[in-house]
């Protein structure tokens, strides 16, 4: 059932064009993701969907009741409430409800007094508010609470925290919270990833993928849409395209249309040029005249296709170094760091030895100090003890995710023109051309540059310093999809050495050739990418579970199971052994169907066709669902 239509929606804010004849339709379970460059109108577009902003031409048709919940990029809860109340207000229907069970119990206790016929009214009375109350979640309210929280990383919080004692990223995250647990029919989510640590990005995708209703999402996180859209309409020069399938599947179906397109629009151009040279040959004589006049009339007739458009310009990014390094580029010994007041360590007994030329991705949950470790190698912050020794010809370009280092009250040009004085104009304007600012642009005063923008001129920054040891804190932030593919494109091909914390999965998986999960007391290294580290984990864990299961429930009991109890025992767990493998051969399947089904919904005969698309769609859904609920029960058998 289509739950919203826009037809021909238009945007402009005052004479700049931002959206141009947008077509767009949501079903009822649809899992979408709008993707477009930094400016394109992607946020634009949420908030007119949404109903926060008005549009200048065009339809938007939905049903009265569709309830929507919106999220844009900067919510962030502001209350004086604790955590536990602001997340009780999604259930205050539930609440009032309870209060009247309450008092029917009351009334119940006491009705001795009361003849059968109003006892029995009283008793009817109940069975139906109770029956409203269980059908609308009365009896699992406080559990989806908890449940949301734990998965959202406030587990270690007092739930009575106040709210106004939150960081900005932790209100955020509580906003996103409070959102999921009100269960709109259309969930509207700009840049939710924002704030979130490596492990809450994944709770968050197994709980859209199982959400009851539809899904719009804009992100930058290529990891995130993968695992949760099925459908990517692309905002590119005003206006919208619909590709069918994950985000890699909107990515392989781009390229083969542009080839086509392109192969058409060559093949016609051949034809034209054979026709005109025809017609120009004969049209004078007598004999061919009538030939030529009817190619003319052929050729005036014919629809002539325009070169296909490709991609918009995108960023060319290069990062140099001034000369090599020694082997030895970096080594921390035992480092532990303190902030004056906290009785606790942030971290401790931290030991990193690293190498020219190796690529590592430092990764751990939020708070854990990674931010910390960075400015203390950089010499920003002192540790409280332990050693960090860098190697010879070591020179550091350091990236900083709040962009500190930029001066607001310059223009983009003198932002880097003050700092090279010696290099001339032109110079310094074709590496800012090269980080998409150009004429008049490099005029602008930082300050009013967007974060997208003010990443790219950090970015510019860096690579002036020409430095063979990049320290980089978050550089994907606030860059659209193109930039982190161009920036992933000028670090593979870095000559030096990079370390870097990022939330980017996809990211880390192309840059980082090893892993340093941070704890507090030191840290792992992983030889690999993040799918190699993720396998790791998984190996642990499973091996931490083998062994917990070995060991003995009770020590203090030491009694021998009987002969009856321990063949009881042994026929359980052969049970759970063939349901185990039997759920294994199933998800099996299932997972070769879904891979079939993604398949064929990038087959042209699929995603042209909108019955058989919409079909495939609410069949990939299906059959995601039942993988999910097949591997919820795998996983409560393997605990048990």
């Amino acid at each position: 059932m289509i739950i919203m239509q826009l037809n021909g929606i238009s945007k402009s804010f005052g004479a700049e064009e931002i959206l141009s004849n947008i077509k767009l339709e949501i079903k009822d379970k649809d899992r979408i993701a709008i993707v477009g460059r930094n400016g394109a109108g992607k946020s634009t577009l949420l908030k007119i969907m949404a109903n926060e902003m008005t549009y200048d031409e065009g339809e938007l048709f939905k049903p009265k009741d569709l309830t929507i919940g919106y999220l844009s990029q900067h919510t962030g809860l502001e209350s004086n409430n604790t955590i536990w109340d602001e997340m009780l207000q999604v259930f205050e229907p539930l609440l009032i409800q309870e209060k009247e069970l309450r008092k029917l119990e009351n009334k119940m206790a006491q009705a001795i007094n009361l003849k059968e016929e109003d006892y029995e009214k009283l008793l009817n009375e109940y069975d139906k508010l109770q029956q409203a109350f269980e059908e609308s979640g009365g009896y699992r309210y406080e559990a989806d609470i908890k449940a949301v929280l734990t998965g959202l990383n406030f587990q270690d919080y007092n739930d009575q925290t106040p709210i106004n004692e939150l960081s900005g990223g932790q209100k955020t995250r509580l906003a996103l919270g409070k959102l999921l647990l009100t269960k709109p029919a259309l969930l509207i989510l700009d840049e939710p990833t924002n704030h979130l640590d490596i492990e809450t990005l994944a709770w968050l995708e197994n709980y859209l993928i199982s959400y009851p209703g539809a899904v719009t999402i804009v992100s930058h996180d290529r990891y995130f849409l993968d695992k949760t859209v099925s459908m990517v309409y692309e905002i590119s020069r005003h206006k919208t395209k619909k590709y069918h399938g994950t985000y890699s599947n909107y990515l392989q179906q781009k390229a083969l249309n542009y080839e086509q397109d392109l192969k058409e629009f060559e093949k016609q151009q051949t034809e034209i040029k054979k026709m005109e040279d025809f017609i120009q040959r004969n049209i004078v004589r007598a004999s061919t005249t009538k030939r030529a006049q009817s190619r003319r009339k052929q050729l005036e007739k014919m629809e002539k296709l325009d070169r296909p458009l490709g991609d918009e310009a995108s960023a060319s990014m290069t990062f140099q170094i001034n000369k090599r390094s020694g082997n030895d580029v970096l080594k921390i010994e035992q480092l532990s760091f303190k902030y004056e007041g906290e009785s606790e360590p942030l971290f401790n007994d931290l030991t990193l030895h690293i190498n020219r030329g190796e690529s590592i991705a430092l990764v751990g949950p939020n708070g854990i100090g990674k931010t910390t470790l960075l400015k203390t190698i950089i010499g920003k912050l002192e540790q409280t003890t332990g050693n960090i020794q860098l190697g010879t010809n070591v020179q550091i370009g350091y990236y900083d995710q709040e962009q500190a280092n930029l001066h607001s009250s310059k223009t983009v040009l003198n932002e880097l023109w003050d700092e090279y004085p010696h290099i001339n104009e032109k110079d310094i304007r074709t590496v800012l051309g090269n980080f998409l600012f150009s004429g008049d642009d490099v005029l602008k005063p930082v300050h009013s540059l967007s974060g997208g923008e003010k990443a790219r001129l950090a970015l510019a920054k860096l690579r002036m310093q020409k430095a063979n040891l990049l320290v980089l804190d978050e550089p994907t932030n606030h860059l659209d999809i193109d930039s982190k593919e161009v920036l992933e494109a000028a670090l593979i091909d870095f000559p030096g050495t990079i370390i870097f914390v990022s939330h980017d999965r996809y990211f880390i998986n192309k840059i980082a050739d090893q892993v340093v999960e941070m704890q507090k007391d030191g840290v792992t290294v992983y030889l690999g990418d993040y799918d190699y580290y993720m396998e790791k984990k998984q190996e642990e864990q499973e091996l931490e579970n083998l062994q917990k299961a070995e060991e003995p429930s009770d020590k203090t009991n030491d009694k021998k199971l009987s002969y009856k109890e321990e063949k009881k025992l042994q026929s359980e767990q052969r049970k759970r052994d063939r349901k185990i493998a039997k759920l294994e051969e199933t998800i099996e399947e299932l997972e070769l169907e879904l891979s079939s089904l993604e398949e064929k919904m990038t087959q042209p005969e699929v995603y042209e066709d909108h019955e058989k698309a919409l079909e495939y769609t609410n069949k990939t859904n299906e059959v995601k669902k039942e993988i999910e609920q097949l591997m919820e029960e795998w996983s409560e058998l393997q605990e048990e």
